[in-house]
């Protein structure tokens, strides 16, 4: 593996994609009962934007440190935000950054479990440091992807599958994520499945799109940012996520969100979002709501 996230980590795709996280597991945290979340590409958990690789790119400064330093924030953002400043006054370094392990973490209770599979040695590594007397958490070094054949179903029932990897495949990651999800859903049909994807060229995601709604997933919720068009391959102009299973009114929590990011990120005119239902309705009937 080639891919670092230490460059990128803090960048706008970060913010788009905790800011999801953290309404998810808000939402599952809800109820009692303990529930499982499960990472395929965990990283690293912890990252330092005033180290040297986050200096090489400087991609946090259009990112979560625009996010920090506005003024008011939509409800969504700002608790995802909280979490990010709330590390690093714990007395770390002021440029510490908590990738999803670590978000997740600290969102979790003491009946819940982390499940974290990282295949990169080095990330390996530095994840057994960050959640070393952490009882709940279980680090798996293999491949995300085929760890899901044996983790699902957890035995809470309840969970949550964050799928977001590196894309060092491009379309061929697609197939991937497809393949994984068939098996995966079909052995965990009631879990929540959230996929991040990057966008540089619309037509490299437009089957993806055509896959979910054909693949049976009851209801799919799409999130997407976009700070440029979607008309280049040699940049990241955007990045989505697409949310199987989603708890009840998630679409109305990241609303005001998604309207918001464009304009915290300096893409205002530029850039743009989508907040559609894929597969489903916009709500589920009174109490049948998921998490």
């Amino acid at each position: 593996m080639n891919y670092r996230h230490a460059f990128h980590a803090g960048n706008f795709a970060d913010v788009l994609k905790h800011t999801v996280l953290v309404a998810l597991l808000r939402a599952l945290t809800r109820k009692e009962a303990p529930l499982a979340y499960i990472e395929t590409h965990a990283g690293a958990g912890r990252y330092d934007l005033a180290g040297a690789e986050a200096a090489k790119t400087r991609e946090h400064e259009a990112g979560i440190d625009r996010v920090l330093q506005a003024p008011r924030l939509p409800p969504a953002v700002g608790d995802y935000v909280g979490i990010v400043a709330a590390g690093r006054a714990d007395g770390r370094s002021p440029g510490e950054y908590p990738g999803s392990p670590l978000i997740a973490a600290r969102l979790l209770r003491p009946q819940d479990r982390l499940l974290l599979c990282e295949v990169d040695d080095t990330a390996c590594a530095a994840l057994r440091l960050a959640f070393a007397g952490d009882p709940r958490a279980a680090l798996h070094r293999r491949d995300g992807y085929a760890a899901l054949a044996a983790l699902l179903p957890p035995r809470e029932r309840r969970g949550l599958v964050l799928i977001d990897p590196p894309f060092e495949a491009q379309d061929a990651e697609f197939r991937a994520i497809e393949a994984a999800l068939a098996a995966a859903f079909r052995r965990f049909p009631q879990g929540m499945y959230a996929v991040w994807y990057p966008i540089k060229l619309r037509r490299h995601v437009t089957p993806f799109h055509r896959w979910l709604r054909g693949c049976g997933m009851p209801e799919v919720l799409l999130a997407e940012l976009l700070l440029r068009p979607a008309d280049s391959a040699r940049t990241l102009n955007g990045c989505g996520m697409a949310i199987i299973n989603p708890p009840w009114q998630l679409d109305r929590t990241l609303a005001a969100a998604l309207a918001a990011l464009p304009g915290l990120l300096g893409a205002a005119g530029s850039g743009g979002q989508r907040l559609a239902w894929l597969v489903g309705a916009a709500a589920p009937a009174p109490g049948q709501g998921r998490g």
